[in-house]
C-alpha cells in the first residue's frame, strides 16, 4: 500500500486498455484515492472505463489546452480534496499529417499542435496543480524515448523531446516546493492511441527483437507499477529523471540476433 492516503489526479484514461487506466487501477490497489480527467466526446468513453475501477472515481472536465478548464480544475480539487498529492500526465496528440513518414511535409500548425498538447501541457497541468501540492508531491509524465529518431514517429518524437526538456525545467522550478517531476519512458504498448499511429507494428517488432528482457506489447503492468513507484514516497529523492520501462531496449545498440546469425550455443 505504497500510496495509502494519497490523492492522485490521473489524466489520459480513454478505455480500459489505456496505460493511464492501468496506472489508476494499480494506484487504487496501492491505497490511493483517485480522480480522472477527460473532455468533449471522449468523456463518455472515460466514464465507461471509470466504471471498471473500484471505487468508481469522479471524472472531471479538462481540456489541457483550455485556461478556463485548468482554472476550474484547480478550484474543483481545492473544494473537494483540499490538496493533491500527485498526478499522472498521460496526454499526447499529433495530427495524422505529423506522423507516419510525413516529417518533411508536416505543416507548422500541426507541429505546433503536437508540441502544445504533448509537451507544453505538462507545464500547464503542473501550474494548475502546484498550488494544491505540498512537499513530497509528485508529477509523473508518460514518455517515449526521444534521444533518437524513430521510424514513423516524426513530430510526435519531436514533441516527446520537448516533453523531456519541460520535465527537467519543471523539476528545477518546483523542486524548492518539494514537488518532484519525472517521466516514464515506456516501450510500445497496444493502446488505442498507439495503434492509431501508422506503422505501430514496426516499432513493436523492434522491441521484440532487441529488448534483452523481452517485451510484451499487451502487458502494461510493469509501466503502471513504475508510475506508482514514482508517485510514492519511495521515490522521495528522485526528480528530473526519465525512467525507462522497456525491457532494457534503450541500453542495447543492435538486435541481439542479427539476420543470418547461428543460434546461440546452449
Amino acid at each position: 500500500m505504497i500510496l495509502a492516503g494519497k490523492r492522485l489526479l490521473i489524466t489520459g484514461v480513454i478505455t480500459k486498455d489505456s496505460i493511464a487506466f492501468h496506472a489508476a487501477e494499480q494506484a487504487q490497489k496501492e491505497g490511493a484515492e483517485i480522480a480522472l480527467t477527460s473532455f468533449g466526446r471522449v468523456r463518455r468513453m472515460t466514464e465507461r472505463a471509470a466504471q471498471k475501477l473500484d471505487p468508481v472515481p469522479e471524472v472531471l472536465e479538462l481540456d489541457v489546452n483550455s485556461p478556463e478548464d485548468l482554472a476550474a480544475l484547480t478550484q474543483t480539487l481545492e473544494r473537494t480534496w483540499g490538496r493533491v498529492d500527485g498526478a499522472l500526465h498521460a496526454i499526447a496528440f499529433a495530427a495524422e499529417d505529423a506522423l507516419g513518414g510525413r516529417f518533411m511535409t508536416t505543416p507548422a500548425e500541426s507541429a505546433a499542435q503536437a508540441f502544445q498538447t504533448s509537451a507544453f501541457s505538462l507545464k500547464s497541468l503542473a501550474g494548475a496543480l502546484a498550488p494544491l501540492m505540498s512537499r513530497g508531491s509528485s508529477i509523473v509524465g508518460l514518455d517515449f524515448d526521444a534521444t533518437v529518431a524513430w521510424p514513423i514517429y516524426d513530430w510526435m518524437g519531436v514533441a516527446k523531446a520537448a516533453l523531456e526538456s519541460v520535465s527537467r525545467y519543471l523539476a528545477r522550478d518546483l523542486g524548492p516546493q518539494g514537488i518532484r517531476v519525472n517521466l516514464v519512458a515506456a516501450g510500445p504498448l497496444g493502446t488505442v492511441a498507439a495503434r492509431g499511429i501508422p506503422g505501430f507494428e514496426r516499432l513493436a517488432e523492434l522491441w521484440r527483437a532487441q529488448a534483452p528482457l523481452g517485451w510484451d506489447v499487451e502487458d502494461p503492468l510493469p509501466v503502471a507499477r513504475t508510475i506508482c513507484f514514482l508517485l510514492s514516497d519511495y521515490a522521495q529523492a528522485i526528480s528530473g529523471e526519465i525512467l525507462h520501462v522497456d525491457g532494457g531496449f534503450h541500453a542495447i545498440g543492435a538486435p541481439l540476433e542479427l539476420p543470418g546469425d547461428a543460434p546461440a550455443a546452449t
